[in-house]
């Protein structure tokens, strides 16, 4: 159940206004076909525009923690954050936890992990060259 105080706790952790929340709210719901409180990757193989970026499966992957097959609302934003235009950051800095997720250090971290395929922290020509590949499939 999404109640006021969950959306009160999530406009404190993330730069967005109640009626945003409420919105993509909305949207994670109906991509929950489980109606589980959870999207699986199959859930965000079914965005059309998902379907048919050449990076899809990666980004749909950055919604999932290693191991993880499930990604629950407070998940679906954390990773929706990375999206977000980058503002002054500085009123949106919460002291306790380092710079929010859209920063442009956090945003250019986000953008490497896709990527990353093996997760080394390092992007191999071979991992470029499958990026290039998959963009260029996507064009024929």
């Amino acid at each position: 159940m999404f109640t006021v105080l969950n959306q009160t706790l999530l406009c404190l952790c993330f730069p967005v206004s109640h009626s945003q929340i409420t919105r993509l709210y909305s949207r994670f719901h109906s991509l929950d076909k489980g109606e589980n409180g959870a999207l699986s990757r199959e859930d965000f193989q079914r965005i059309p525009e998902l379907a048919i970026n050449p990076l899809g499966d990666r980004i749909i992957n950055a919604f999932f923690p290693e191991g993880e097959d499930q990604v629950n609302f407070r998940g679906f934003m954390r990773t929706l954050a990375h999206f977000r235009p980058v503002e002054d950051n500085e009123k949106n800095k919460d002291p306790t936890s380092g710079e929010p997720l859209n920063s442009r250090a956090n945003k250019l971290l986000f953008a490497f992990r896709l990527y990353d395929l093996d997760r080394d922290d390092k992007i191999s020509r071979d991992e470029l060259l499958q990026v290039r590949e998959s963009c260029l499939m996507s064009r024929l």
